[in-house]
């Protein structure tokens, strides 16, 4: 039958399974890297999944294609409910008491987890107490999702992600306590980066944005991004700036 379907173009398509986990119906899986359909009959053409995409990979056509077929969701979504529950019996236990979110499928490098904070036994200063404060993932901006839970009553870094290569005290000095998202306003497309973080402004409840960038000019899309995004939302968010050198030394504050 002539129906609207989505189309996936695997030229733009990375991978990080965004849409696999926005797709109600379960109809798109990662192959090889890429997304694709697992079958026509799964795909209501409603296009759920085309907003979930940060690359643009996702549009709908209208084309010759099996007909909706709900029958055929339900087994599948049943069958992947059973894989699950028979995965999670088996499965070795999750360090740092991670907890994956029961939509954390397709890409593994994108399945959202938040973890529980580190105690430490010994002093803030020695070598001993330099833990990962690291409190949720996937960090990456493009790959975050804006209604993830870590959002929520958090106080957000928003950090170039050269910053925590230089920075040899970054978990402590700048990360703990705080959700995060990274990015490159260079490599990556900075209007992308305002409009994801309109939405996660929007979307969560952040108490305040600190933005740690590089002293760099071209390093100043990600703070310019962010502005943006708070004179958009309209929000009152408390927001700070943080720019560091190439050795990780704090040269405005």
């Amino acid at each position: 039958m002539l129906r609207k379907i989505i189309k996936i173009d695997q030229t733009l398509c990375n991978g990080c399974g965004l849409c696999a986990s926005s797709c109600a119906e379960n109809a798109i899986t990662i192959e090889n890297g890429k997304a694709v359909l697992a079958a026509e009959n799964l795909c209501d053409g409603l296009g759920a999944c085309l907003g979930e995409c940060p690359f643009g990979a996702i549009s709908i056509e209208e084309r010759e294609a099996d007909a909706f077929d709900e029958v055929a969701v339900e087994r599948r979504l049943e069958t992947q409910a059973a894989c699950d529950c028979a995965h999670s019996q088996t499965m070795e236990p999750v360090s740092e008491s991670a907890r994956f979110s029961e939509h954390g499928g397709g890409c593994p490098g994108s399945c959202a987890m938040v973890f529980e904070p580190r105690k430490n036994t010994v002093g803030r200063n020695s070598a001993e107490s330099r833990q990962s404060q690291l409190g949720q993932w996937p960090i990456q901006l493009a790959l975050v999702s804006v209604t993830a839970s870590c959002f929520q009553g958090a106080d957000l870094l928003i950090t170039a992600d050269c910053a925590p290569a230089v920075c040899a005290d970054y978990h402590e000095s700048f990360l703990r306590g705080k959700a995060m998202v990274m990015g490159c306003p260079k490599l990556d497309d900075n209007n992308f980066y305002q409009r994801k973080l309109i939405e996660l402004f929007a979307k969560s409840d952040i108490k305040s944005v600190t933005v740690l960038r590089m002293e760099v000019s071209c390093c100043g899309g990600m703070s310019a991004a962010a502005r943006m995004a708070l004179n958009v939302s309209g929000k009152k968010i408390p927001y700070r700036e943080i720019i560091i050198d190439m050795r990780g030394d704090v040269v405005s504050d």
